[in-house]
């Protein structure tokens, strides 16, 4: 007879050991902040945030293969065979969204607007995004009259109308009659500059909060550099809430490009497809009777704009603990009555819970609590 060479740990007759489940550490995709949200996220949170993800990443991807989706080019006034197109011709097989007064197709203009959208929408938050964050955490940390003086300076630009900047930058980058990046850059850098002063109160606010906690002080006293405990230890604890601001800006790029174009500063058509001048040409067909030149290119707006709004919309519940906290009626277990607690009312310990938890404990602890009566129960359980 082999003796077994495994050893048990364990009592005998006990198999919970067996049935222990032990929890794998978490996927790092699985933190990423969409990620993150949709899994947390609950009743109409989740579905603002499906919904606007879904028209958001449409419009992406139309950018990404407009060259494949879009049967012409957004210039693009002759066929193949050298054949003009119709002027304002109606929805047919050719043009399946008609074409505008100067002869273009409607819907490869519009699938190519979406890329031009989604270039002015990283530029523009590309370019505050860096420098708010970094004057925020400037200025919260060392404080003082750097602080001061950068307080100052945000409200004032704070109050500087977006589309009016914008319609000073383009007439000084290209005159007035801008190109693609002449338009974007026009677009991008007055929403940088307006939208600066969001980024940088809301890093501040965080940084100030943050700045004097254990972990901090801790870094300094081990001699940890001011780079590092900015970068490493603020940064990361401070950016909670930009996401959200994340989406108003790329909405008002989208809103801030398209004014451009409806008021004649915005990019030219044959260099890009832009929303905003399309709609601007189509103001006169709309009175005509003319709708499909107008209706396309503002329905694209629109919808972009809803896309975003949504997403910052649930971001920012999912950023509140209040807001985060509400669920419908069928997702939270019990009622208001069966979670509320009146502080008044002593703890009966014929309860199943209570008495679980009573015996649960040491039994002779168990015993004592049993005997004492109701009176001196509760002085002792004052103390």
């Amino acid at each position: 007879m082999s003796e077994s060479n495994e050893t048990t740990v364990g009592v005998p007759g006990d198999t919970r050991l067996e049935h222990l489940q032990i929890s794998k550490p978490e996927a790092r995709w699985r933190k990423l902040p969409i990620v993150r949200d949709l899994r947390i996220a609950v009743g109409w949170q989740k579905a603002m945030l499906v919904v606007g993800l879904v028209i958001t990443a449409f419009f992406v991807l139309v950018a990404i293969f407009a060259p494949l989706i879009a049967p012409y080019g957004y210039a693009q006034i002759k066929s193949a065979d050298g054949v003009a197109f119709p002027t304002q011709a109606p929805p047919s097989r050719e043009h399946i969204w008609g074409t505008t007064v100067g002869g273009f197709d409607v819907f490869s203009r519009t699938v190519w607007g979406a890329r031009t959208a989604v270039i002015a929408i990283v530029v523009a938050v590309l370019l505050s995004i860096f420098a708010g964050v970094f004057l925020g955490l400037v200025s919260g940390y060392f404080g003082g009259w750097v602080d001061r003086v950068l307080v100052v300076v945000a409200d004032a630009v704070y109050s500087f109308p977006s589309l009016l900047l914008a319609i000073l930058m383009a007439i000084m980058i290209s005159g007035g009659q801008s190109s693609l990046w002449g338009g974007i850059l026009a677009s991008g850098i007055s929403i940088t500059v307006v939208y600066i002063p969001q980024y940088f109160r809301a890093i501040r606010a965080e940084v100030i909060r943050i700045k004097d906690s254990a972990y901090v002080e801790s870094a300094k006293v081990v001699g940890a550099s001011t780079w590092r405990i900015m970068t490493k230890h603020l940064l990361k604890n401070s950016t909670r809430t930009l996401p959200v601001i994340l989406t108003l800006n790329s909405s008002e790029a989208i809103l801030t490009l398209a004014g451009l174009g409806f008021l004649g500063f915005g990019i030219e058509p044959t260099a890009a497809a832009e929303w905003g001048y399309d709609l601007n040409r189509s103001v006169a067909d709309v009175t005509a009777g003319i709708w499909w030149t107008a209706v396309f290119p503002g329905l694209a707006i629109v919808l972009i704009v809803l896309g975003i709004t949504l997403i910052g919309e649930s971001l920012n519940d999912l950023a509140d603990p209040r807001l985060r906290a509400r669920k419908s009626a069928g997702e939270v277990v019990g009622s208001i009555e069966d979670t509320s607690v009146d502080p008044t009312e002593r703890p009966n310990s014929d309860e199943p819970v209570v008495e679980e938890f009573m015996t649960s404990q040491d039994p002779q602890i168990a015993v004592v609590s049993r005997d004492v009566p109701d009176e001196s129960r509760g002085v002792i359980n004052d103390d």
